[in-house]
C-alpha cells in the first residue's frame, strides 16, 4: 500500500516535470496562444514606459546642468562688464594717462560737432 502512494507521489512529481517543461497544461497552452497578441502588446507598452521615463529624467538631468552653466555664465559676463565699465571711466582712464607719462593732456576745451 505504502509502494503505491509512494508511486503516485513520483508519477505527479514526473508529470508535474514534463507539463513544466513541456509547457505547461493545455489549458493555459491555448490561453497563452489566445491572447499573445495582448500579452506582447502590454509588454511593448512596459518598455516604452520605462525607456520614456528614463528619457526625460536624463532630459531633466541636462536641462539642469544647462541652466546652472547658463547662470554661471551671466555671472561671468557680468563681471567682466563691470570691469569694463570701472576701467574705461573718464577718471581712470586720467589716472592712467598720468602714470604712463605720455605727451597726452587732458583737454581744456569741450569737444565741439564739425559740420
Amino acid at each position: 500500500m505504502m509502494e503505491q502512494g509512494k508511486k503516485t507521489m513520483a508519477d505527479r512529481k514526473a508529470e508535474g516535470w514534463q507539463a513544466f517543461i513541456g509547457g505547461a497544461d493545455y489549458r493555459m497552452t491555448e490561453f497563452l496562444s489566445r491572447h499573445l497578441k495582448l500579452i506582447v502588446l502590454i509588454v511593448l507598452l512596459v518598455i516604452v514606459y520605462i525607456h520614456n521615463r528614463y528619457a526625460a529624467q536624463q532630459e531633466q538631468m541636462e536641462i539642469s546642468h544647462l541652466k546652472e552653466v547658463l547662470k554661471d555664465t551671466k555671472y561671468n559676463a557680468l563681471t567682466i562688464s563691470s570691469e569694463l565699465m570701472e576701467r574705461s571711466r573718464q577718471s581712470r582712464i586720467e589716472e592712467y594717462v598720468i602714470q604712463v607719462e605720455t605727451d597726452l593732456q587732458i583737454a581744456n576745451q569741450p569737444p565741439y560737432l564739425i559740420k
